[in-house]
């Protein structure tokens, strides 16, 4: 496999930036008009979050940054981390019409040490759909400890792997029908859609994916000497994950419509480098 998937990848978030930039989906004229809104994401995960005032935060895998200018507007000195220069010129193109202190940096997530510096955040944050396009969550825990400052903290919400693991097509059942658990090869997938309301089919289609099962992820960070402070399982995700199944409520959180308590949808995690 190589390092192939990123080149694979990229090539399908660039062209996926400005579709996203534009879309309703991503409130990007509702940041401009209101220096006060933050993204529902973000407005999901301020009870975990809690007071970020004064913390000097990456954000790992950062899109085009909405997130980002969100924890920034929380108080944090926040930089944004990704590897699609296109996701990053629509990001650096929000904060110039906002005018929120954010920096953003085009890298891989696997190189974020080397380009922030060992022990430089005071947080690191990474979002919904974001561990998915990493072949080794062990890397990626080891890259999140080396970011961090004793003391610092790790916040993670994700998708659930058992959503991801689920068969998306079907209505009728939850089926089981992709790994839960870390694989050597990918999942290859070919989809000329995104994930939000648009009407551009992507040429760069094809995609290389990974699951991670919970306990894998957990091992991983305590391996790497970070200290799990919480874990908290979420019947809901904020997209519409499974189609005919889910409903949307208030705040943008789909879940299933029927007996939500089967499902584990997503989950927060915290864990903090110990000294």
């Amino acid at each position: 496999m190589g390092e192939k998937y990123r080149e694979i990848n990229k090539a399908n978030w660039d062209e996926r930036a400005p579709a996203h930039a534009v879309s309703s989906d991503y409130a990007v004229e509702r940041f401009v008009s209101d220096p006060e809104f933050v993204s529902a994401v973000v407005e999901f995960d301020r009870p975990m979050l809690g007071d970020i005032s004064g913390l000097t935060g990456v954000h790992l895998q950062c899109h085009i940054g909405t997130d980002t200018v969100s924890l920034a507007r929380l108080g944090a000195r926040m930089t944004g981390l990704d590897f699609s220069g296109a996701s990053l010129a629509e990001a650096r193109k929000l904060v110039a019409r906002t005018a929120d202190p954010v920096d953003f940096v085009e890298a891989d997530v696997y190189d974020a040490v080397a380009i922030l510096g060992p022990a430089s955040q005071d947080l690191v944050f990474t979002g919904i759909g974001a561990l998915c396009w990493l072949p080794s969550i062990e890397r990626w825990a080891e890259t999140v400890a080396g970011l961090l400052r004793p003391g610092g903290r790790l916040f993670l919400r994700e998708a659930h792997p058992v959503l991801w693991a689920l068969d998306d097509a079907r209505s009728d059942v939850l089926a089981l029908r992709y790994p839960y658990f870390e694989q050597v090869e990918p999942l290859v997938w070919t989809d000329e859609e995104t994930y939000v309301e648009t009407e551009i089919r992507l040429q760069a289609s094809t995609t290389h994916e990974w699951n991670h099962g919970l306990g894998e992820i957990v091992t991983a960070l305590l391996r790497a000497g970070m200290e799990i402070t919480a874990l908290t399982e979420h019947d809901s995700v904020p997209w519409n994950a499974l189609p005919d199944a889910m409903v949307c409520d208030e705040r943008g959180e789909w879940r299933l419509a029927e007996n939500p308590e089967r499902l584990p949808a997503s989950y927060t995690l915290c864990a903090v480098r110990g000294r």
